[in-house]
């Protein structure tokens, strides 16, 4: 299923028109109709904000644009100091801390 944004339309010298549909096929009578008039007539795809030729182009860029992301492991944060807010707060088990009474030992 194509995305949401994703259809095929018709470009007159260049410039859009609000010939659009889901299915190239469903155009193709229009595009016939517009081309015994104007010479410049082409059929384009449109997906994630760019004309492209056929949807498998569309799909093609798509993947290759998750290939050069970045990949990030666990720690990563953003901001300047790429460190986690919370931990600050982590204190080791049994150690006295603000707040905290130290344990006394029970008398015998």
């Amino acid at each position: 299923m194509p995305p949401r944004y994703a259809y095929w339309t018709i470009l007159i010298d260049g410039a859009a028109t609000a010939f659009r549909a889901r299915e190239r096929d469903e155009l193709l009578p229009t595009f016939n109709q517009l081309a015994r008039k104007n010479a410049d007539i082409v059929m384009k795809y449109f997906a994630r904000g760019r004309l492209w030729d056929t949807p498998e182009q569309a799909q093609w860029a798509a993947a290759q644009a998750v290939k050069a992301r970045p990949t990030r492991d666990r720690d990563w944060r953003p901001g300047g100091q790429h460190k986690d807010p919370r931990a600050r707060f982590a204190r080791g088990r049994g150690k006295p801390g603000p707040g905290r009474p130290k344990r006394r030992k029970p008398k015998p």
